[in-house]
């Protein structure tokens, strides 16, 4: 069969889990579809793409294998799919990292925008501000008059250098007024945590996910989420915004792209595969012990508005704090 428009047909299939299994299999382009992960397999991006594409392999005909590509950050496997076929068979599940390239990188061999079609929002998971318990700051008030009085002076952890928590954290510094702190990158925040519980670097913040259990275990003191309202897995903590920062929201968030000039039907497609599938009860409550707040009605034309609002408001950040990729 040779390969075409993603599928009027494999968006019924989509949308329509009846239908009969013959017409779904002359709907997809023969073969499996790909869907590339630009980050290291098992981490928090891998996990939820594996899940959605085993749950969307259950009512498309063919599977979805999952690849990861890394490699110069994001850059390695959003090249990859940039210069794809435009059948609908490769797509991109990525980050927020995908709004910063433009800002971080002087040279890519792709535009971040040009060059994809946005299909899905998946979901977005907030941050948590951590403190090592000496810390004279028992709340974000109090945080952010220590290192008013003291410019310069401490230091701060971080997952990666031009990573979500990076971003979060230079956002967080600005808004509450210019402060200064020293940034303290590592790969990843399981290495920077044991700096944290030390003390050595006595500030973090990071996504709730991997911050939640240090709160609940007492091990590290939680100043605010980065939500605009309290989250019902952590209801005793402020948000930012409670704690003085005004308008501060910040999340990591996942996102499928697939090249510019596939078929507006594949897209629609695809799309309607994507929301099928995070509707479901199973993938739900399994991403929300991940703390993403799932997102299940997204269209093409809401997640590209997503996408640029995301670039709007980091690209300036990125370049007034000179950050680079490591």
């Amino acid at each position: 069969m040779q390969r075409r428009d993603v599928l009027s047909l494999a968006g019924a299939a989509a949308l329509a889990p009846f239908a009969k299994p013959a017409l779904a299999q002359q709907a997809w382009p023969s073969g499996p579809g790909r869907i590339i992960v630009p980050f290291a397999a098992g981490g928090p991006t891998d996990v939820p793409a594996r899940l959605l594409a085993d749950e969307k392999s259950k009512f498309l005909p063919s599977r979805l294998v999952v690849e990861n590509r890394t490699g110069s950050g994001v850059v390695i496997g959003t090249d990859l799919v940039s210069k794809a076929p435009k059948d609908g068979l490769t797509i991109l599940y990525t980050t927020i990292a995908h709004a910063c390239l433009r800002a971080l990188f002087d040279r890519l061999p792709f535009d971040p925008v040009a060059d994809f079609t946005p299909i899905a929002y998946i979901g977005q998971i907030p941050m948590i501000m951590l403190v090592n318990k000496d810390l004279p700051a028992r709340n974000l008030p109090e945080l952010i008059d220590l290192l008013r009085k003291n410019p310069g002076k401490y230091d701060y952890a971080s997952s990666g250098n031009g990573g979500a928590v990076h971003l979060a954290s230079e956002l967080f510094l600005h808004m509450a007024g210019g402060l200064k702190a020293n940034h303290i990158p590592f790969r990843g925040s399981s290495a920077a945590m044991p700096e944290v519980l030390s003390g050595r670097i006595p500030i973090m913040l990071d996504v709730a996910a991997a911050a939640l259990p240090y709160m609940q275990r007492g091990e590290l003191r939680a100043l605010a989420i980065s939500t605009r309202e309290r989250m019902p897995y952590a209801r005793d903590l402020p948000t930012f915004i409670e704690g003085g920062v005004a308008g501060y929201e910040a999340y990591t968030w996942h996102m499928a792209l697939v090249p510019a000039g596939t078929p507006a039907a594949t897209v629609r497609a695809i799309n309607a595969a994507y929301n099928r599938a995070l509707s479901q009860e199973s993938v739900k409550n399994r991403l929300a012990d991940m703390t993403m707040d799932v997102t299940t009605n997204s269209t093409p034309e809401s997640t590209a508005r997503f996408l640029a609002s995301e670039m709007a408001k980091w690209e300036p950040i990125i370049r007034a704090a000179g950050i680079k990729p490591n």
